[in-house]
């Protein structure tokens, strides 16, 4: 599948841009994902957890391409957050693992097909080969303009905040210069648009700890699918549902 080449556009969460962010005709430039549901979805088949989160990474490669295929720059899929540090640790080294082992197999491919892979969320604590695997697929793919995939793994939104908090402390911004545009620049999304939408597999209705100060204004989409069960097809429902919703961001609708 040729994914194409199409113009990143950058934008950032101030007034003007919220106007410019208004969907038409269902455009849809930065898709988020919490991929939840893995661990359910293998302990109703009896299995391992392990095992369900081995078949939530062999969803990935299909829903990118049809994001591609929608015209989506932006695919931003939630795979570890620094909550989940709390599970089992035996549960923990597996994911860790099956990253690692991911990267490897999928980089190449992903590349050969123009995908831009961007890592957000802290490398503290990951181990050196998986380090060195997310900073191989980065540093190969940085020049690829098909689809940018954004993979928010040791990630947690307040993590982030704080962290760019502490920056601008520490590059002594002056109050008076302290906007929007300027603390989102400090986020680890910097550069990229906030998420349209943003879909939530396994039926729960919160967003964990995730993109809290991106998503402002996005939509929701919840599914009660778990992840290693959400196709193609259930996708384009959820866009197909996105188009049919108006975004006001605080304003009056006058259509």
């Amino acid at each position: 599948m040729d994914l194409g080449s199409r113009p990143l556009e950058m934008r950032r969460t101030n007034k003007d841009s919220l106007n410019k962010n208004v969907s038409h005709n269902g455009v849809l430039t930065h898709l988020a994902i919490i991929m939840d549901g893995n661990g359910r979805w293998a302990e109703s088949k009896s299995l391992p957890r392990l095992a369900g989160h081995r078949a939530g990474t062999e969803n990935i490669r299909s829903i990118i391409e049809e994001s591609a295929k929608h015209g989506i720059q932006h695919l931003t899929l939630f795979a570890f957050s620094t909550e989940n540090w709390r599970r089992p640790s035996s549960e923990v080294e597996g994911i860790m693992n099956l990253l690692k082992n991911v990267i490897n197999s999928e980089t190449s491919p992903l590349h050969q097909k123009g995908v831009k892979i961007s890592h957000i969320g802290s490398l503290e604590g990951l181990s050196k080969e998986l380090k060195e695997a997310i900073s191989y697929a980065t540093n190969l793919t940085r020049n690829n303009k098909a689809i940018c995939l954004n993979i928010a793994f040791n990630y947690g939104g307040r993590a982030e905040i704080l962290e760019a908090a502490k920056k601008i402390l520490t590059d002594d911004i002056s109050v008076r210069d302290l906007d929007e545009k300027t603390f989102s620049s400090y986020l680890d999304t910097s550069g990229i648009p906030d998420p349209d939408l943003i879909i939530r597999t396994g039926g729960e209705m919160r967003l964990s700890n995730f993109l809290i100060w991106q998503s402002a204004y996005s939509e929701y989409y919840s599914t009660t699918k778990f992840w290693p069960d959400f196709k193609k097809r259930d996708l384009r429902k959820a866009l197909d549902t996105y188009k049919q919703r108006t975004r006001r961001f605080g304003e009056i609708s006058t259509g």
